[in-house]
């Protein structure tokens, strides 16, 4: 299986796209002003006790308080407070945290009453995006993850990742890592670090120390609450930290700033592999180039279709994610029905399990599959999508059938789920169900050029519209667009692209910012 990874740099918005032998696995999209929260270390003060919930309240920013429950404290609390109140009484020395002192571990049947009080100074890490109603979730117990190490402040153990069989390689890896540990951290070995050597591991725990250090070289000039200590990397590069492996092909970005970025890191953890990284200069849109927007356009939405006909029902709730299968207009196999019915069935476990990945699901998913009689059959789908479910990073546990022929599957959530917006508003009458005649459509974005070139004098734009109108304009030598180019001049460039609708239209300078050129639609 070979990957692909296709990042797309808007004005507004940064998108990231995973193929899997051509085929859209995983997307991410986020605007250019949100910040990817998850990771985010901060300085921040206890707002509100709530003895009923063993829990506290955290402002950490947001527009609602971050949630903090007394198991989410972590055993070394009270260590960690310490060394904190230590730092923040000497904000011009450091204190080393090798010279910590070591307090008792916290008891798990303690109080929240007992162990913090409103308006005492902790640090907290963000461990669930904010969803819906509810605020971020946070932990006490920082982690700083690296490509093959995970760095954990105040402890003192190496632990390696129960994925590594090999009894003599993972002696190996934790005497590498306790003779370069510095004292008073945690570490944790991933899966990755199998077979390194001992440069490439003392390589990134330096990197994660410093990161360690410099957080609390910000806690010391801290001089209100809540303060951003540290910061999770973006989200291009968070993402192929934790994805990349070495069956990645390519890695292509459109942007010269974010390809340097990415360039780096690829470097930094995989010199070898550097050449992947590639800057995606055409003239088409990137995800359009490489076929990923349609396949945005076809799964995502309430209706997602698979093979034969057969198609899959997503509903999302507060509480939970529910998908129906349904077999549509398939027709009958030979073997009769219980034979269709494992057939659409184990499909549609095939097309759950990118769909799970694809939009992010997390929590509850129940699954109403076509009935099937046959125990070994009901077997056979659960052992399908336990299968499919293997490559999924995100924690899951995937229950066998009901009685009621029903699959509970529940999955790790720590951001709200991916929707993409699939269904097209018209642009022309903004929903109102009129418009002028298309035939002046032509028209109305000459008026529209012949503003920007004469009115604004900006000479060097392009314009995007749907690709049937972009052929439309390009079409015969004498072409719609070179009469636009003979009058206004050849810095206009016509592109097609896949994510406009039909009569839709965007102009963009030269500097890719989009030039607002909207008609206003009076609503009645």
């Amino acid at each position: 299986m070979t990957s692909e990874v296709f990042v797309d740099v808007q004005p507004k918005k940064i998108s990231i796209a995973l193929t899997e032998d051509k085929r859209l696995v995983e997307y991410q999209e986020e605007g250019q002003s949100a910040s990817f929260s998850v990771g985010n270390v901060y300085l921040a003060k206890v707002r509100k006790l709530m003895p009923g919930l063993n829990a506290c309240f955290v402002n950490v920013g947001y527009e609602r308080d971050a949630f903090l429950h007394y198991l989410d404290l972590g055993l070394q609390f009270d260590t960690q407070a310490k060394y904190l109140k230590r730092v923040l009484n000497d904000r011009k020395n450091l204190y080393p945290i090798a010279k910590a002192q070591n307090m008792p571990d916290l008891p798990k049947d303690g109080s929240i009453q007992t162990t913090l009080q409103c308006g005492q100074e902790v640090l907290v890490q963000i461990v669930k995006e904010p969803i819906s109603t509810k605020g971020p979730r946070l932990t006490c117990e920082l982690s700083f993850p690296g490509r093959y190490l995970v760095l954990m402040p105040f402890g003192d153990k190496v632990n390696v990742s129960s994925k590594i069989k090999s009894g003599e390689e993972r002696a190996r890896l934790k005497q590498i890592i306790q003779s370069v540990k510095p004292k008073g951290f945690t570490v944790i070995v991933r899966t990755v670090a199998e077979g390194k050597r001992v440069a490439e591991l003392d390589a990134e725990l330096k990197l994660l120390v410093g990161k360690w250090d410099e957080a609390m070289r910000r806690v010391m000039a801290a001089k209100e609450m809540p303060t951003l200590v540290a910061e999770e990397t973006s989200r291009t590069v968070g993402m192929l930290r934790d994805l990349f492996n070495p069956s990645y092909e390519n890695i292509y970005v459109n942007d010269p700033t974010v390809y340097n970025e990415v360039r780096d890191y690829v470097q930094l953890i995989a010199p070898e592999r550097s050449s992947i990284v590639k800057q995606y200069k055409g003239n088409l849109p990137i995800f359009d180039n490489f076929d990923i927007t349609r396949q945005i356009k076809s799964s995502f939405g309430k209706t997602i279709s698979y093979k034969h006909g057969a198609y899959l029902i997503i509903e999302h709730t507060e509480a939970m994610h529910v998908v129906d299968v349904n077999s549509g207009n398939r027709a009958k196999a030979k073997d009769g029905q219980e034979a269709n019915a494992l057939d659409v069935n184990l499909g549609a476990a095939d097309e759950l399990a990118r769909q799970l990945r694809l939009r992010d699901m997390g929590g509850i998913i129940i699954v109403d599959f076509i009935d099937m009689n046959l125990p070994e059959d009901r077997q056979t789908l659960y052992e399908r999508m336990c299968e499919n479910m293997k490559n999924d990073r995100a924690k899951h546990n995937i229950l066998p059938l009901s009685k009621f022929g029903l699959m509970q599957i529940t999955r790790q959530r720590v951001r709200p789920v991916m929707d993409v917006e699939v269904e097209e508003t018209c642009p022309t009458c903004m929903g109102q169900g009129s418009i002028k005649s298309s035939l002046l459509f032509t028209d109305m974005l000459e008026d529209k050029i012949d503003k920007l070139v004469n009115y604004h004098a900006i000479k060097r734009f392009t314009l995007h519209v749907h690709p049937y109108v972009a052929a439309y304009i390009n079409q015969g030598l004498f072409s719609l667009k070179r009469q636009w180019q003979m009058r206004y001049g050849l810095g206009v460039k016509v592109i097609p692209s896949q994510k406009m609708a039909f009569l839709q239209y965007e102009f963009y300078d030269h500097q890719g910012q989009e030039i607002d050129m909207k008609e206003q639609i009076e609503i009645k």
